[in-house]
């Protein structure tokens, strides 16, 4: 009995104890709230004069971190270096519990614990490559072992260029070891049918999801992975696999993550039924089946069909992951989505570029009646490199073997542009490169698309502007459709251009900056090359930044654009028009014989109504007259006596010709794009009207204007 009364007192005693010392509360090392960093020292010029508030100038969005402070060595970027070192403080909890993030380099970039003069724990960050993620992840010291010892917590930054930073935030004491991510999951797949389903949560921190195959990567993506109901589903065409095992890894999941388990083979694509026709998703605008989209890339002719190659995120809403995605058509508005021609590799992501058919099969890709496609591209790893590939059915694309076949000329050297020049039978690179922070294009001279020497520089003429900035495109004009009047115009991202005489090695401008699109959310346009010349048009197509919520797909290209070259009083100047198969969409339509407008008349579009809807109207405005035009909710105006075109807000000088004046709209679930004064002025704007709103309005606010012609048209989907 004495000895279980002992007992029974020791366990007791035991049990207090052990519940004081778990329940003792942290000890807050450092949060990094304040606006200096008090008792831390600091050398060099790293970490700045105080805590940073976030995300730094000119770096990626910073996350992860509590508070509104934390320690952000990218002050002055990647190239400053320097340290930070805490008070001696006495280690009285078992860990120590911290965030952590940035570079993954534990010699030059860590933070370390170190007792008498010596370290004993060291972390670093997670990224060592091109892309990662500004997260700041928990990370734990197990310090019992020197309880009641005095030590010092040091953070260094002794490394230079990508990734030469480290975030720290929260270091806290605590007897209880922070949840922390595993590293490196695996899950192997016997692949038995086309597809994998993996599901995602818009905004979640992002995973490295690697595929391996007989242990050796494949392509690696930055995905945000549903651990519970996803927003979307992303899917990996993995039929090349078929009868094989592959492995899918991920960087760090935490312990109960269900994310990896979650992904599923099939041979169909989840959640396909309608994607279409989902409320979001533009009904004459291309638009990715999933993911992301910006650029078009590779526009083309081949075999009948043009080739819409276009910047896609596969796995995100978001930007991230370039790949090169792909669609076909033959009458450029019927869309049919192919599997994406390029993933990223060891060269780095597939950013912009362009696509020729080398019918002299210069390059030797080709086979006897088959020539080849050649997209060239730029591949944005470090360094950034121009490379090639190649394809004679226009499915399946093989890299080049000996790429790059343009090394890195500087870190800003991208999207080039590649064209044959009959002259001299040599193709022709346009490549955009910022050299020593001014915008220049670069042209260079090839005679079989690989081995390439630089021809000429054109530095932009319009310094501390967007003039000539990334995604150059250079393409040649007839003037009023004179076959022997012909220009040269080189434009780029923004849609400004240049007119100007090209001799096969050098452009020489002829004008000054000139003025391209007149709205917003419109970029990177690029045209089609070998267009069949019995046709002859020259046919663009860009990036419409229509942001699309809440659903799988994200942006759009606008409507293709037939180009000209118009005179005027001023000069030469690029026309923008919808290509005439637009025409084919109309299935209802009414034309109104000629009607004199003015305050009070009755609106002559009360009866017509339509989701998807083209109108067309030439009139001809009194002295001081204001038209107004209402499309689904869109406000237009034009003010004869400025000659001032307002589209939502968006006002541009449109200028009457022989006193009349030209308007076209398209309006779109989720956009407008107008044309004026005969094509000189194109306005596209992002829009979503209401879906109840199908109303339409013509009006005259002041004077008079005789509209001499008037038609509306409800305009089918492309996707029917």
């Amino acid at each position: 009995m004495k000895y279980l009364t002992l007992l029974t007192w020791f366990l007791a005693f035991y049990s207090i104890a052990f519940a004081k010392n778990r329940e003792e509360p942290d000890l807050l090392i450092a949060d990094f709230e304040g606006e200096t960093y008090g008792d831390w020292k600091t050398t060099g010029e790293a970490f700045g004069p105080g805590p940073a508030k976030g995300t730094l100038p000119n770096q990626m969005h910073v996350t992860g971190y509590k508070g509104k402070g934390l320690v952000n060595s990218y002050f002055q970027g990647d190239d400053s270096v320097g340290t930070l070192t805490s008070p001696s403080f006495k280690l009285e909890r078992k860990f120590i519990n911290f965030l952590i993030g940035g570079g993954k380099n534990q010699e030059k970039l860590s933070m370390n614990l170190i007792i008498e003069n010596k370290v004993v724990r060291k972390s670093t960050g997670s990224n060592d490559k091109p892309g990662g993620s500004e997260l700041l992840e928990a990370d734990s010291w197990d310090v019992g072992e020197f309880l009641g010892k005095n030590a010092v917590i040091q953070i260094v930054d002794h490394a230079q260029g990508g990734w030469g930073h480290i975030l720290v935030d929260h270091i806290v004491q605590s007897n209880k070891k922070a949840a922390l991510s595993k590293r490196d999951v695996l899950r192997d797949f016997q692949i038995e049918k086309k597809y994998l389903n993996i599901p995602i949560k818009n905004g979640s921190p992002a995973k490295v999801l690697t595929l391996l195959v007989d242990g050796r990567e494949e392509v690696q993506n930055g995905i945000e992975l549903a651990d519970g109901e996803p927003d979307w589903w992303a899917v990996m065409d993995v039929s090349k696999y078929h009868g094989r095992k592959i492995t899918l890894k991920v960087d760090k999941l935490t312990e109960d993550s269900k994310a990896l388990s979650s992904i599923v083979q099939s041979e169909h694509k989840r959640d396909s039924e309608n994607l279409y026709q989902k409320k979001n998703r533009g009904q004459f605008h291309f638009s990715s089946q999933r993911g992301w989209l910006n650029d078009p890339n590779g526009l083309v002719y081949f075999n009948g069909e043009y080739h819409l190659f276009y910047q896609h995120n596969p796995y995100g809403w978001s930007w991230g992951n370039m790949h090169w995605g792909h669609a076909v058509s033959n009458d450029l508005l019927h869309w049919k989505e192919l599997g994406d021609a390029l993933a990223p590799d060891r060269f780095g992501p597939m950013f912009s570029g362009s696509a020729v058919v080398d019918w002299k099969n210069t390059s030797g890709f080709g086979t006897e009646g088959k020539p080849p496609i050649v997209l060239i591209y730029t591949a944005a790893g470090n360094p950034t490199t121009q490379c090639i590939a190649f394809s004679t059915d226009g499915r399946t694309f093989t890299k080049y073997d000996r790429n790059p076949v343009l090394p890195q000329i500087t870190g800003g050297n991208r999207d080039p542009k590649v064209f044959w020049y009959e002259p001299t039978q040599r193709w022709v690179m346009v490549l955009y490169v910022e050299l020593q922070g001014k915008h220049t294009v670069h042209f260079f001279n090839s005679a079989n698309l690989k081995d390439w020497t630089l021809a000429s520089i054109i530095e932009s003429p319009a310094p501390k502007t967007n003039l000539l900035f990334e995604c150059p495109d250079f393409f040649e004009l007839p003037i009023d459709g004179d076959k022997n009047q012909r220009k040269w115009i080189l434009t780029a991202a923004n849609s400004e251009y240049l007119i100007g005489q090209f001799d096969g090695k050098k452009f020489t401008p002829e004008s000054g900056r000139l003025t391209g699109q007149r709205g917003r959310g419109f970029y990177a346009a690029q045209t089609y090359s070998d267009v069949p010349s019995k046709d002859g048009r020259r046919i663009q197509i860009g990036w419409f930044q229509t942001v699309t919520p809440g659903v799988p797909f994200n942006q759009s290209m606008t409507i293709p654009l037939e180009l000209k070259l118009t005179s005027t009083s001023e000069g030469p100047r690029m026309t923008w028009n919808p290509v005439r198969e637009m025409d084919s969409l109309r299935v209802r339509s009414k034309k109104l014989a000629p009607i004199t407008l003015k305050e009070g008349s009755e609106n002559p579009l009360a009866e017509f109504s339509a989701e998807l809807v083209e109108i067309r109207l030439e009139f001809e405005p009194g002295k001081e007259s204001v038209l107004n035009l209402n499309v689904r909710g869109a406000q237009l105006s034009y003010d004869s006596k400025t000659e001032m075109l307002s589209v939502n807000n968006v006002k541009v000088h449109a200028p009457m010709q022989l006193r009349k004046q030209q308007i076209a709209v398209y309006c779109d679930r989720t956009g407008l794009e107008v044309f004026a004064s005969s094509g000189l002025i194109y306005v596209p704007l992002p829009f979503q009207p209401k879906a109840a709103d199908k109303n339409l309005s013509l009006k005259v606010t002041s004077g008079v204007v005789q509209a001499n012609s008037l038609q509306v048209h409800e305009l089918s989907s492309i996707w029917k």
